[in-house]
């Protein structure tokens, strides 16, 4: 049986996701598609939320990449759902109406109200795409118990992925309030602080990855947290 680590993508160099941007942007050029979310998604190696979040937006990390915007009358909903998400990460609070503007938003708030007929529609609707379940969290429920045979871990059976998506931590942060679980510091009280979500009981004694196991975590208490797995 051969063992890999999940590749962690927090660290990749800036340069690494904008090549890998221009990859995927030749990739989808040769289907006759413009790089949209999706369309990054599905070719990319990282996610549209990753490359959204270490540039600012969607469209400044095409910029940086030296590719063209998207334009914004041909957004779809998901992309105008993603920039919400990518805003509301970074803000960690509601986005207000004020808020939408370059660089930080790839869309004005006129955008979501004609789409939605209102930007509290638009939120509405926002929050229902949100809160709907990941394939591999369908069948979520409160991490399983550990068993030993002579004091020996025996890992249960995997049901999901040790990779927590973008949709998923952005839940877990919501759910948390954008504050660290265990100190209760936030992105809205102090500059500089740093928010993760983590498992709390880790994947290597036997923790899956759903909503119930996953907790925010500020980069302190975290990196100190190893896998003496504590609320």
């Amino acid at each position: 049986m051969q063992f890999e680590l999940d590749e962690f993508h927090r660290n990749v160099p800036d340069e690494e996701l904008l090549a890998d941007l221009r990859r995927a942007h030749d990739a989808a050029k040769q289907c006759n598609q413009s790089l949209s979310y999706r369309a990054y998604d599905e070719l990319g190696k990282y996610s549209a939320g990753t490359i959204a979040v270490r540039f600012g937006s969607w469209n400044q990390g095409l910029t940086a990449a030296g590719l063209s915007r998207n334009e914004t009358k041909n957004a779809t909903e998901e992309e105008l759902f993603l920039n919400l998400e990518n805003i509301w990460t970074i803000l960690g609070r509601q986005p207000k109406t004020r808020d939408l503007v370059k660089p930080v938003s790839d869309f004005t708030h006129d955008v979501y109200s004609r789409r939605f007929g209102g930007y509290r529609e638009a939120l509405g609707a926002f929050l229902e795409w949100v809160q709907e379940r990941d394939p591999e969290t369908a069948n979520e429920s409160a991490p399983q118990n550990m068993t030993t045979i002579q004091d020996t871990p025996i890992q249960p059976k995997r049901r999901t992925s040790r990779t927590i998506s973008d949709r998923m931590r952005f839940r877990v942060l919501m759910r948390d309030g954008f504050s660290c679980q265990s100190c209760g510091a936030s992105p809205q009280k102090q500059r500089g602080v740093e928010l993760h979500v983590d498992h709390v009981v880790p994947w290597s004694l036997g923790g899956e990855t759903v909503e119930a196991n996953l907790q925010t975590k500020c980069s302190q208490c975290n990196l100190g947290k190893g896998n003496a797995f504590t609320q």
